[in-house]
């Protein structure tokens, strides 16, 4: 059950890389993260209170709970997110998205620091299948690209900061199941705290402003489709790793290009990333996955 929570978070947010692809185009993502982020909170709540509705058991409030989700939404969300923006803009989006199949590493780290858990050899030599194949999928960087040395090194230190706050969030995102088994609300006050932390980082509010008024409707519904997909993609992982270890429900969340691989190829006519490598890093990706859930 917990493999196939991580893979419906996977596909989750795989579905909003492809949205955000659209989303981008029409509004600026400075602009465009504050309608995440208030859809993070705003649809959660909704199914919270359906949730609760449908309870037997009564529902009690959890400060040390509350506060590590809170602390997930801080590392992950915000600062995950954040440095994030810096790596693609700097790197690029090719070199980018070599480190996002690095943030298992971190997750399996802090899970042995934090949570004291930790791996049998069948598992972590899955994970070494998974971690290959993810690696394989990755469009290639190619060389250096005429980046300076100053450019390449401030990059490499955001990325890293990048895939371990998503790895670290996760790991928070755990622990605080353990205490608090509250998905759904946990999400909630993850995200408003991100959102709080946005607002406070945030300058050029006149130029947030503007991008609103220019923006069209379509811009905000694919933007509210990123949001329903990563509260929806939150909520599943936060349930997974409460049935399985943290890392290895991370290390299936970040799965994303097995979806996104043959989308690219058949739906977005990207014919030129159908070559063996990418092959056979999906088929090492599907099979690890395939041996994790038959454990």
């Amino acid at each position: 059950m917990g493999v196939a929570l991580a893979l419906a978070a996977m596909i989750c947010f795989a579905s909003n890389i492809m949205l955000t692809r659209y989303a981008v185009a029409r509004m600026p993502v400075e602009s465009g993260f504050f309608v995440v982020l208030a859809v993070n909170i705003l649809f959660p709540a909704l199914l919270f209170a359906f949730e609760l509705g449908l309870r037997a058991a009564a529902w009690s409030w959890n400060w040390q709970g509350a506060a590590t989700f809170a602390l997930g939404g801080v590392v992950g969300t915000f600062l995950g997110r954040r440095f994030l923006f810096d790596t693609v803009r700097i790197l690029g989006p090719a070199r980018s998205s070599v480190f996002h199949s690095t943030a298992p590493a971190f997750a399996l780290l802090g899970a042995w620091l934090l949570a004291d858990e930790t791996l049998g050899w069948r598992e972590i030599l899955l994970m070494a299948m998974v971690w290959t194949g993810l690696w394989f999928t990755q469009p290639r960087s190619g060389a250096r690209g005429g980046l300076l040395p100053a450019a390449a090194h401030k990059g490499f230190v955001a990325g890293l900061a990048t895939v371990a706050g998503f790895g670290m969030g996760n790991v928070l995102r755990g622990l605080a199941m353990r205490r608090w088994e509250e998905a759904v609300l946990g999400t909630v006050v993850s995200s408003v705290t991100a959102l709080l932390c946005q607002l406070v980082a945030t300058r050029g509010w006149p130029a947030i402003a503007a991008q609103f008024r220019a923006a069209d409707r379509k811009a905000l519904l694919l933007y509210t489709a990123c949001g329903i997909a990563t509260s929806l993609g939150s909520i599943f992982v936060t349930l997974a790793m409460n049935r399985m270890e943290i890392a290895l429900a991370v290390l299936v969340v970040h799965t994303t290009p097995i979806v996104i691989f043959p989308v690219s190829v058949f739906v977005l006519k990207n014919r030129e990333e159908l070559t063996p490598r990418t092959l056979l890093g999906a088929l090492l990706v599907l099979l690890g996955i395939g041996f994790l859930a038959l454990r």
